[in-house]
C-alpha cells in the first residue's frame, strides 16, 4: 500500500452539464505529481448514482461524453500512480427515487440521512433488497473492465432498519419485528452477506485485489467487521466532525489489528464537498505527520470540479505535506508499535454510547498529553507485554474479562480503573483487589478529592469532579491515595449556592482513590471528566497515578502538553524511530479546530529506555548524526530546534 494516497471525490449531480469537459491528461498528471501523489482513488459511481464510464450494470452521467474512469487510470498507470477505484455502496439517489421501497427505514419509516424526498440530500439503501444484486454487478463490470488497484465501498455498515423487506424477512423466521435481539441479529446477517457479495464480485475475478468498506469510523472490539476488509482507511477529518482527538483513539487500535492501515484526512477546511474551501498548508503536514507517527500511511480527501479540472491550489497544498511524507517514508515503513500502556477501549470492552466515548476520549486525551507510550487494545488482544492496562470509566468485569486480567496481574502487570471499572456487572463487588469495598453510587454531586499527595502544578485543595463516582470504603490491603469530600447539598429549587455548585463541605466522606494489589482504583468517571471539562487537576491526578504504577517510563521527554511522542519499530532495520509532534489546534468559527501556526521548538530532550546498546542516533529524514549518551539502559540526546515533526532514529 502506498504513502501518498489522494481520494478523489466526484459527487456530481445530473443538473449540471459538461461533465469531464476539461479533463487533460496532462493537466492531471502534473498536478499528480505537484501534489507528490503515488495512489489516487477514482470514481466509477457517486451518491448522485451515476457511472463515470459507460456502463451496462449502471447508467453514465447524462451529461458525461467519455470515459473519464479509464482515462484517469490511463493517465495515473502512466507515471506510475495507483489507482483504486470507487463505488458508492450505500447511496445511490437516481436509484433512491426509482425504488424508495428499498431505502433503510426506522419503525416510524422515516428515512435514513436526508429525512424526505422534499429535502435536498441522500437516502440509504438497504442490503437487504434487490439492491445488493445492482451493487455486485456494477462492482464485477468495474473489476472485469478497468485495470483498478482496489475498490473503496462507501456508507456501508451494520444498519438497523425497518424497511418491509426487513420486516418480511424477520417474519418469516418467526420473530417479531418488535424483538430487538432478533433484528440485530438480522441487521449483522445483512452486512456480513453484503459483504460476502462484494467479496465475490471482487475476488471472483482478480483475487487479492484490496478491498475497503468504509463507515466513517473502524469499531473497536469488533475484529469480525474489520477482516472483511484487505486493509484498513481511518476516516478522520479533524475540521468535519471528528476533531483532532478521533485519529489517534482510531489509529493506536488499528495498528494493532496487524493490517495495513491508511490515515484519512482531508485538504477541505471543514468536510466533504466543499469546493473552494483550503486548509493552512502546516495542519496538512501535522496531520500526515501523525499519520506516519502512529504506523499509517497517508489519504488527503479532494473533490474534483464537475469539468474534471484538478485544481492547482489543492496539489501546491497536498505537494507542500506529501513532499515531506516522501522523504520520510523510508523509516516508517513495516513498523510496530512500543507502549508500555494499555487502554482497554470502553467501546470494544461493550459501551458504544456516550458514556463509552467520553471515557476513550479523555482517556486518549490524558495519555498523549502526559507523553505515555500506549495502545488501545480489545478484549481479544495479548496484554503480557504492558506495565500498566487502563479500564476507563464504565468497563465491568464479566466472567471471561476477568480471567483475562487475573492471569495479566499473576505475571505483574497493574491496573488503573476509574467509576465503574472493575466492578462486578450489577455493581456490588469489585471483581480484581484494589484493596476497597464498593458501596453504591455517590449522591453528592459535585464532590471533591482532596489528594494525599502534592500535585506537581498546584497547592492542595478541595478539587471539584463533576463526574459520577462510587462510594468505597477501604480494605486493610489497601493503601488510601486520596480521601473524598461532599458538597453541602445538591443543587436544588430551595437549595442553592452560588453561580455554579455548591463548595465542599471540607469533610472527610471516605476514600476517593485507593491502591491494592490489583493496581490503583479512582472513584470518579475521571476520564469522561476530562473529556468533557479538561480540568487541569484531574489531568495530574490522573498522572500521578500512572506514574505510581508505571516502574519505568520507555520514553521521557519534556515536550510541552500538546506534543505527540511515539516509538516505533523497524525490526527489519535493527532500529527504532521516535516521533515527536508539536502543534496547537485553535478554535474558528463555530467548533472548527484549526491548525496555523508551527513554532519552533528548542531544548526537547528525550531518555530512551533500550533493550540492547545503541550504535548511532541519528535525526531523520535529514541523516544528520545527535550526540547521546547511554547509561542505565537508557540513551538520553536532546534535539536541535525543530518544528511540527522530527524522527529521531535509534540505530542497534
Amino acid at each position: 500500500m502506498r504513502f501518498r494516497q489522494v481520494h478523489l471525490d466526484f459527487h456530481t449531480s445530473e443538473a449540471i452539464e459538461e461533465i469531464g469537459s476539461h479533463f487533460s491528461k496532462q493537466q492531471f498528471q502534473e498536478m499528480l505529481q505537484l501534489g507528490h501523489v503515488d495512489s489516487i482513488t477514482v470514481f466509477s459511481k457517486c451518491h448522485h448514482g451515476w457511472a463515470y464510464h459507460p456502463s451496462t450494470a449502471n447508467e453514465m452521467h447524462p451529461h458525461l461524453s467519455f470515459d473519464l474512469l479509464g482515462a484517469q487510470i490511463e493517465a495515473a498507470h502512466e507515471i506510475g500512480v495507483k489507482t483504486p477505484v470507487y463505488l458508492s455502496a450505500g447511496l445511490d439517489e437516481k436509484l433512491a427515487r426509482r425504488h424508495p421501497e428499498w431505502l433503510i427505514r426506522d419503525p416510524q419509516e422515516k428515512l435514513s440521512w436526508s429525512p424526505d424526498f422534499m429535502t435536498p440530500g441522500y437516502h440509504q439503501f438497504c442490503m437487504n433488497t434487490p439492491y445488493l444484486d445492482i451493487l455486485a454487478a456494477q462492482v464485477r463490470e468495474v473489476v472485469t473492465r478497468y485495470d483498478a488497484d482496489g475498490i473503496f465501498l462507501d456508507i456501508v455498515g451494520v444498519r438497523e432498519c425497518y424497511c418491509q423487506s426487513c420486516v418480511a424477512e424477520i417474519r418469516r423466521r418467526g420473530f417479531d419485528p418488535r424483538d430487538l435481539e432478533a433484528m440485530r441479529t438480522l441487521w449483522e446477517e445483512t452486512y456480513f452477506r453484503y459483504a460476502k457479495a462484494m467479496d465475490e464480485a471482487v475476488h471472483a475475478i482478480k483475487p487479492g485485489l484490496p478491498v475497503f468498506h468504509n463507515s466513517g469510523h473502524v469499531k473497536r472490539g469488533r475484529r469480525d467487521l474489520a477482516k472483511l476488509n484487505t486493509h484498513l482507511e481511518l476516516e478522520s477529518l479533524p475540521t468535519g466532525g471528528w476533531g483532532y482527538d478521533h485519529f489517534p483513539l482510531s489509529a493506536r487500535y488499528a495498528q494493532g489489528l496487524g493490517m495495513d492501515v491508511l490515515g484519512m484526512t482531508g485538504k477541505f477546511h471543514t468536510s466533504w464537498g466543499e469546493f473552494g474551501g483550503y486548509k493552512h498548508p502546516n495542519a496538512l503536514k501535522y496531520e500526515t505527520a501523525l499519520s506516519l507517527a502512529n504506523g499509517a500511511r497517508i489519504s488527503i480527501g479532494d473533490q474534483l470540479h464537475p469539468t474534471g479540472l484538478m485544481d492547482l491550489a489543492t496539489y501546491t497544498l497536498i505537494g507542500e505535506a506529501f513532499r515531506e511524507v516522501e522523504a520520510k517514508e523510508a523509516w516508517c515503513a513495516d513498523v510496530t508499535s512500543i507502549a508500555d500502556v494499555a487502554l482497554l477501549s470502553a467501546e470494544a470492552a461493550g459501551e458504544p454510547g456516550t458514556a463509552g466515548q467520553q471515557a476513550d476520549t479523555g482517556a486518549v486525551r490524558i495519555l498523549l498529553e502526559g507523553h505515555y507510550l500506549f495502545d488501545v487494545v480489545d478484549t481479544e488482544s495479548d496484554l503480557s507485554s504492558y506495565s500498566v492496562v487502563i479500564l476507563p470509566d464504565v468497563i465491568t468485569i464479566d466472567e471471561p474479562l476477568k480471567t483475562k486480567l487475573t492471569a495479566y496481574l499473576a505475571q505483574g502487570g497493574k491496573i488503573l480503573a476509574t467509576g465503574r471499572s472493575g466492578l462486578s456487572p450489577d455493581g456490588s463487588r469489585f471483581e480484581l483487589d484494589f484493596g476497597a469495598t464498593p458501596h453504591g453510587a455517590f449522591v453528592s454531586n459535585p464532590s471533591y478529592f482532596r489528594p494525599d499527595f502534592e500535585l506537581p502544578s498546584l497547592r492542595n485543595a478541595s478539587f471539584v469532579i463533576y463526574a459520577d463516582g462510587q462510594d468505597i470504603q477501604l480494605n486493610s490491603n489497601g493503601t488510601q491515595l486520596g480521601s473524598r469530600e461532599n458538597s453541602y447539598f445538591n443543587r436544588d429549587l430551595f437549595t442553592f449556592c452560588s453561580h455554579q455548585h455548591t463548595p465542599s463541605n471540607l469533610q472527610d466522606a471516605g476514600p476517593g482513590m485507593v491502591e491494592g494489589p490489583a493496581g490503583i482504583y479512582a472513584a470518579w468517571n475521571l476520564f469522561a471528566d476530562y473529556a468533557l471539562k479538561g480540568s487541569l487537576p484531574v489531568k495530574e491526578i490522573l498522572h500521578y497515578a500512572l506514574d505510581r504504577l508505571l516502574e519505568r517510563k520507555t520514553v521521557r521527554t519534556n515536550l510541552p502538553a500538546q506534543g505527540v511522542t511515539t516509538l516505533q519499530a523497524q525490526t527489519d532495520n535493527n532500529r527504532w524511530i521516535h516521533h515527536l509532534l508539536y502543534a496547537s489546534p485553535v478554535r474558528r468559527g463555530q467548533n472548527v479546530e484549526v491548525i496555523e501556526d508551527l513554532p519552533v521548538l528548542s531544548d526537547i530532550a528525550a531518555t530512551v529506555t533500550v533493550p540492547a546498546q545503541v550504535r548511532e542516533v541519528y535525526l531523520a529524514p535529514q541523516r544528520t548524526p545527535l550526540p547521546f549518551r547511554q547509561e542505565n539502559g537508557s540513551v538520553h540526546y536532546t534535539l536541535p530546534s525543530w518544528s511540527c515533526h522530527q524522527m529521531v532514529v535509534l540505530q542497534f
